[in-house]
């Protein structure tokens, strides 16, 4: 991973995963219809964008980018749209995978 599409498509495919997870969380267990479909699309275009990204890098690099931005977005998210905690732990936790991240990418 060595151009800007290399970290294009990865940070795309993390936030269709991480809006994803705000569907699913008004989705109430799949019992919502709209939002239930919208999680499964923006799943679905997460994992063609993950896709299109391990063919430009390796796998374990690609799988933990990926993972490790929607962390970051999905906790963002969480404390800006749901009022969740922000506590020193997740701060910390959150800088962990920053740091992992970037030392992968380095690799």
């Amino acid at each position: 991973m060595t151009s800007a599409i290399d970290w294009v498509l990865p940070f795309l495919a993390a936030a269709c995963f991480a809006v994803g997870g705000i569907f699913m969380k008004h989705a109430e267990g799949a019992s919502r219809l709209l939002p239930t479909l919208a999680y499964l699309a923006l799943f679905a275009l997460g994992a063609v964008l993950q896709s299109q990204a391990l063919r430009r890098a390796d796998l374990g690099v690609v799988y933990i980018v990926v993972l490790g931005l929607e962390a970051v977005l999905a906790l963002i998210f969480s404390v800006v749209l749901f009022r969740e905690g922000l506590s020193v732990a997740r701060v910390t936790a959150v800088l962990l995978i920053l740091v992992g991240v970037a030392l992968l990418r380095r690799t």
